[in-house]
């Protein structure tokens, strides 16, 4: 089987809107603390020294538009308690991004 290699210049390739999303700084870094299982805000606050309370908040909520993210309600009184984790859609990115990361192992990077 011949490989398929996307046109990905062209704004409408589905590759490349892809790519645009996960190009955002935490994204996937937030998939990689996700991995380890859901986790509340502030955990993965701790585990992602330098993202602002705002800019997490707002990652979060863009993965869970995209399908990659849930959000758990655990405690519904106050204070609430609400957990994030990877959806069945989010964990199939393990495989790939494992790749990169034997990939960027063998390049001494």
């Amino acid at each position: 089987m011949a490989l398929v290699i996307p046109d990905v210049l062209e704004e409408s390739c589905a590759t490349r809107q892809a790519l645009e999303r996960f190009a955002a700084k935490w994204r996937i870094l937030v998939i990689y603390a996700l991995l380890a299982g859901p986790q509340r805000h502030a955990q993965l606050r701790r585990r992602l020294p330098g993202v602002t309370q705002k800019v997490l908040t707002e990652t979060l909520r863009g993965m869970e538009a995209d399908g990659l993210v849930e959000r758990r309600v655990i405690k519904d009184t106050a204070p609430q308690h609400v957990e994030y984790a990877l959806t069945s859609l989010g964990k199939t990115l393990q495989e790939p991004l494992a790749a990169i990361c034997d990939w960027a192992l063998t390049q001494g990077t």
